[in-house]
């Protein structure tokens, strides 16, 4: 498996559509964007606009099965970006700007790095894709630690097995729960 990080328009696109894919059956995605018509531009817009690092990972025949959003200590969006939410949110755009609300609200104040997003295709699922991903980012991360909000609970434990433990559990306005997941610095 081979990993890389995008600047590339166009990659940034294919890992919006991989992570479409990889979140269809999330809870906060659906609590966004129920009925699913903008959720693959909301993930591209993320990715070429409020994140500064895209990680994609791709099989051995060269299709890209995973993507990790990140972000350095002090990182912000690019309001470019606002255009593409609006599109990709329609009606539901007020949801988005409750979730970072929220998000920011809950976030650490100490200087870290963030794991906005990782995700793999369902159906390269536990083979190891996610896992090579995280490692890769938290290789980058060495001697700060790392904050990421977990929108499943079942996927606690995953984080936990990389030194993550949970902070804080919140609700998202009339939303489901998340979990805010730590990793100290190593």
């Amino acid at each position: 498996m081979d990993l890389a990080l995008v600047a590339d328009p166009d990659v940034t696109e294919l890992a919006g559509e991989v992570l479409a894919r990889a979140f269809h059956d999330d809870p906060v995605v659906r609590w966004l964007l129920p009925d699913d018509p903008g959720t693959a531009l909301m993930f591209t817009t993320l990715a070429r606009y409020s994140h500064a690092i895209t990680e994609v990972a791709y099989d051995a025949e060269g299709a890209m099965v995973g993507a990790a959003l990140w972000d350095p200590p002090g990182h912000q969006p690019d309001e470019a970006g606002l255009p593409g939410f609006v599109e990709a949110m329609g009606e539901r755009v007020s949801y988005g700007m409750a979730l970072e609300e929220t998000l920011a609200a809950h976030r650490p104040a100490e200087p870290h790095w963030y794991l906005a997003q990782i995700g793999t295709l369902p159906e390269v699922r536990g083979s190891g894709v996610g896992g090579a991903l995280l490692r890769a980012g938290l290789a980058r991360c060495a001697g700060l630690p790392v904050y990421l909000e977990s929108s499943k609970e079942s996927n606690v434990p995953l984080y936990e097995k990389y030194g993550f433990h949970v902070t804080e559990e919140f609700r998202l306005p009339d939303g489901p729960p998340m979990w805010g997941m730590w990793r100290a610095a190593f």
